[in-house]
């Protein structure tokens, strides 16, 4: 329960604290003070929610500067595999990625500082998936790498091959093609 440090610099997972008993469970799914007392200090202004069936795979996305986002990620029904890449040049985990496991039984959820790719795989029948975003979604700024990227080399828990992508997704280019997106700017 509560925050665990991950291997990417301001990459976060939370574990809510949640109280349950034969009527079901409640806790808080975000609270802006007990993030910003762990130096999380995100303003969200949109909320995002996908519905996805067993095997696909959406990402990696970002949005390029100014109109970058943090992300807080959590899965209200369903199992997947959230990745987060580092595409921050000046940080000292730069190209690096992280994968978790979040669920609607686990409670987990991530939170993604401005500068990362951010994808997910869906391991369960269906997946609800919902997160907030600390920036509005600009079309202009849309970017994405490839899920496949042979120099991050993320080790996805199925075969990628069977993963269904939309054609968006399996057209992205690899990081080295796109090359410094976010410098010293998130």
């Amino acid at each position: 329960m509560g925050f665990e440090a991950t291997p990417l610099e301001g990459v976060w997972v939370y574990t809510p604290r949640v109280f349950q008993d034969d009527r079901g469970y409640f806790f808080e799914s975000y609270n802006q003070k007990v993030f910003e007392s762990h130096g999380i200090g995100a303003r969200f202004v949109q909320d995002n929610q996908s519905l996805s069936k067993k095997g696909v795979l959406r990402g990696l996305h970002f949005q390029k500067p100014p109109h970058a986002q943090a992300k807080l990620v959590r899965v209200i029904r369903g199992l997947i595999w959230d990745v987060v890449v580092d595409m921050r040049s000046s940080s000292p985990t730069y190209r690096r990625w992280f994968g978790v496991e979040l669920s609607d039984t686990n409670f987990r959820q991530i939170y993604i500082p401005r500068g990362c790719a951010h994808g997910f795989l869906v391991l369960s029948e269906e997946a609800i998936v919902a997160y907030k975003a600390d920036n509005f979604y600009h079309p202009e700024a849309d970017g994405g790498i490839r899920y496949d990227d042979p120099d991050i080399a993320i080790e996805w828990p199925i075969k990628i091959d069977e993963a269904l992508l939309s054609q968006k997704d399996k057209n992205l280019p690899f990081l080295r093609e796109i090359g410094e997106v976010f410098g010293g700017e998130w």
